[in-house]
């Protein structure tokens, strides 16, 4: 979820996810301006004219997006669903404990593949501060970077409860449709599985902190 055009475009959208079937909502919160991709701008990259975000009712502007992002959505947020809640995009201790303080259900660890801030920490660089933040008040994830078993292997050593995957979904998607995607799925699986035995640890509940050196 990102707050595109404001509270009641995305009321409409968190309605329909929960009335859908969703299980949780995941709010997207280090995006209040786009930040500069100068991928984009070297290629010239914009969205075709006639082109309008296919799940809005009404037109949308990216430069709309979060525009009303404080801390006071998550109460908003709260009051028209009751699926929990995650934020994306928390890479400190201080905001940790602010998103704990707020009742979410989950914390994801994410500088957003790098694109929004110039020389923010890596998500992995972030994770270990994060969870030592949280303490087990409600679970953590890591979002970014995850390319082999071993990124996963890594992130699961320094607290993360799971990561989520995005470019390599879509890179199996192009090649090979679903079955592309579950292809990669099942890569990532193997790899972790493969890496864990010659780590010599045999369930997840063993990886632990040792596995991984800080420099």
């Amino acid at each position: 979820l990102y707050t595109y055009g404001g509270y009641q475009v995305s009321e409409e959208l968190v309605r329909r996810a929960q009335a859908a079937g969703y299980r949780t909502i995941v709010l997207t919160v280090d995006l209040s301006r786009l930040g500069r991709r100068e991928k984009d701008l070297r290629n010239n990259f914009a969205l075709p004219s006639h082109l309008r975000e296919g799940n809005f009712t009404v037109n949308t502007k990216l430069s709309e997006k979060g525009s009303l992002l404080t801390w006071e959505v998550l109460p908003w947020l709260r009051s028209i669903t009751t699926l929990p809640i995650l934020l994306k995009g928390i890479l400190t201790a201080e905001d940790a404990e602010l998103a704990v303080q707020h009742g979410v259900e989950g914390i994801i660890v994410s500088n957003h593949g790098g694109r929004q801030l110039d020389t923010a920490l890596a998500s992995i660089e972030a994770l270990p501060e994060v969870v030592e933040a949280v303490a087990g008040r409600c679970e953590v994830y890591m979002d970014g970077g995850i390319r082999r078993g071993t990124d996963v292997l890594k992130a699961l050593a320094l607290g993360a409860r799971a990561v989520l995957v995005g470019r390599p979904i879509l890179w199996g998607l192009a090649v090979n449709g679903a079955a592309g995607a579950h292809h990669v799925l099942e890569l990532l699986r193997d790899e972790l599985e493969l890496a864990m035995a010659l780590s010599g640890r045999p369930t997840i509940a063993s990886i632990d902190r040792s596995l991984v050196r800080l420099l």
